[in-house]
């Protein structure tokens, strides 16, 4: 039996699944003082290890919950998947939303380590008699419904599908089959290990060292974000999900419209998240505990679009057809498809082949892309091999310098400009001036891996900032955190995936954007002028990004700020 957890994950499990055998061992003390859990533990342990090939069986995955996952803060169960990326070969870190990083950390475990190749599809299950490695048999080429069906009872679950299995560079993973975990081809280094899913049944929260405390600090968190218009406002994320934001980037100017070519799409209105939600009464669904679940899932158990995929399956392609997207949506939920990728590549297509991709043609293509697999080539219209999500660059400048920069890809809220370019909050800036981003994009990113680090959901840093992540992890510890060393924890995370990113040979040419923004306007109108984004002023602000980073102008570590990175110390005892 797994002993009771106290104050953090504490433990290690490593899965050698050539070996067929997990071990579980003490988290090191000298990596936990660099970092608690989560996106800093991931991207510190895999920076440890030797460079190896996405899909080689010494490669690792590291599956980290974040330090503060297990004890029911709102927006704080997240965990974070980290590997290699198929695509570019440097890192790929993405958020896992859900129930697995709650039910990770109350099993005591800072991070589970896979390694190997197992001989057929299998899935890793964990609860407090241990580990097992369950063979999947013909599930894991049914769709991931299948997958999550063929583990037993869990609290939470990462699940890849039949993209996955064929190779698939737009293959995603879906946890608790309800939250999309892309970008595409995150699913990849799993499957290369003839691993499609990992579940854990958890046990009970921990113990926080100061009860009265932690509960002061949630009901700080639960206070910021019920007064945050987009979380929990009438047509917030609460309400109407991500698929909300189509509205607000339509009335921007900014929608990515017929493959980016355009930033307007004139049937946008007929896309409003209020008509889909009142014509199909979906229920409300989301991570455990959240106050604002951003999922909805209808009446016959579909699983609305989240925003990236409502704007690209409908605008990015030209459609207006609102059930034709969620129809669409749900052939790449069970396919464990990334579906904005697989938009992405589409409309690239019907692009290149000159013409418009018919209603009728969408589902059958969507097929057509698992069964291309492996020699299916990733989307044109990509940073780092993954596909740009749903605000078109030309748009919002911070953004744009935010999307390029992105250690793991293109992230839109890796950076927190939708913040204040796009939601102009908490004090909106000028989203077509490059003044001044660089900065705001630097200390956003901190942040955001400072809470990813944590088990914070990414669209909470609309609302909850560093003091209040602060104080919940000073109450749960019995040691005083301050703000600002988790920002310096955020930084140094960055700075450790943008070293492994050198590591593996990526260069300034990988932190751009494709040439179209550069060259080509977008839609302007209705007092709304949307030029082309200046080359120079880009330029200028990516290197004073890499300045404020300790990169050298290629965007690699410099010697200095590498030898000032590895000699510090934990701001707080562990």
């Amino acid at each position: 039996m797994t002993p009771p957890m106290e104050h953090a994950p504490s433990h290690i499990l490593f899965c050698d699944l050539s070996a067929g055998a997990c071990r579980r061992e003490p988290l090191d003390p000298g990596l936990a003082r660099q970092a608690p859990g989560g996106r800093a533990l991931a991207a510190v342990f895999l920076a440890a290890r030797p460079r190896a090939a996405w899909d080689a069986p010494e490669a690792a995955v590291v599956l980290a919950p974040g330090a503060l996952a297990g004890f029911d803060l709102p927006g704080g169960s997240f965990a974070v998947l980290a590997g290699t990326n198929p695509h570019a070969g440097g890192i790929v870190s993405v958020a896992v939303p859900g129930g697995l990083g709650r039910a990770l950390a109350r099993l005591g475990l800072a991070a589970v380590v896979v390694v190997g190749r197992a001989e057929a599809p299998m899935a890793v299950f964990l609860d407090a008699d241990g580990a097992r490695l369950m063979p999947l048999g013909p599930a894991a080429g049914q769709g991931t419904a299948a997958v999550l069906a063929a583990v037993p009872a869990h609290d939470g679950a990462l699940a890849a599908g039949p993209a996955a299995l064929a190779g698939s560079p737009l293959a995603g993973l879906w946890a608790d089959g309800l939250h999309p975990v892309g970008p595409g081809g995150v699913a990849l280094p799993l499957a290369a290990k003839n691993c499609f899913a990992v579940a854990a049944r958890a046990m009970a929260a921990p113990a926080p060292a100061d009860p009265a405390a932690l509960a002061g600090a949630k009901a700080a968190m639960e206070r910021l974000i019920a007064a945050a218009p987009a979380l929990a406002g009438p047509c917030g994320f609460g309400h109407y999900g991500t698929a909300a934001l189509l509205d607000l980037t339509a009335g921007r100017r900014m929608l990515p419209t017929r493959h980016f070519r355009e930033t307007a799409f004139e049937a946008a209105g007929r896309l409003s998240a209020p008509g889909l939600f009142a014509r199909l009464s979906p229920r409300a669904a989301g991570c455990p505990g959240c106050p604002t679940p951003c999922r909805h899932v209808a009446a016959d158990g579909g699983v609305l679009p989240d925003g990236d995929a409502w704007s690209h399956l409908t605008a990015l392609l030209g459609l207006a057809d609102p059930e034709l997207a969620v129809a669409a949506y749900a052939v790449c939920r069970q396919a464990g498809l990334f579906a904005p990728g697989a938009a992405v590549v589409l409309a690239g297509r019907a692009e290149a082949a000159g013409r418009e991709l018919v209603p009728d043609a969408l589902l059958p293509a969507l097929a057509d892309l698992v069964a291309e697999g492996a020699e299916l080539a990733p989307p044109a219209m990509a940073v780092k091999g993954a596909a740009l999500p749903a605000f078109d660059p030309r748009g919002a400048y911070g953004l744009a310098l935010s999307l390029a920069v992105g250690p793991s890809g293109p992230d839109a809220w890796g950076g927190l400009c939708l913040a204040h370019e796009l939601l102009r909050k908490p004090v909106a800036t000028d989203r077509f001036s490059f003044a001044g981003k660089a900065r705001a994009v630097y200390l956003g990113e901190n942040a955001a891996a400072a809470a990813a680090s944590l088990g914070g959901c990414p669209l909470y840093g609309l609302a909850v900032g560093l003091e209040e992540w602060a104080l919940a992890l000073s109450a749960a510890r019995g040691e005083g955190v301050s703000a600002a060393a988790l920002a310096g924890l955020g930084a140094r995370a960055v700075f450790v995936e943008r070293a492994i990113n050198a590591r593996a040979g990526l260069r300034a040419a990988d932190d751009d954007l494709p040439a179209r923004f550069f060259a080509e306007p977008g839609s302007s109108g209705e007092g709304i002028a949307v030029p082309p984004l200046p080359r120079e002023d880009f330029l200028a602000a990516r290197a004073a990004y890499y300045r404020l980073r300790g990169l050298d102008p290629d965007g690699r570590p410099t010697v200095e700020a590498a030898a000032e990175a590895a000699a510090l110390e934990s701001p707080w005892p562990i």
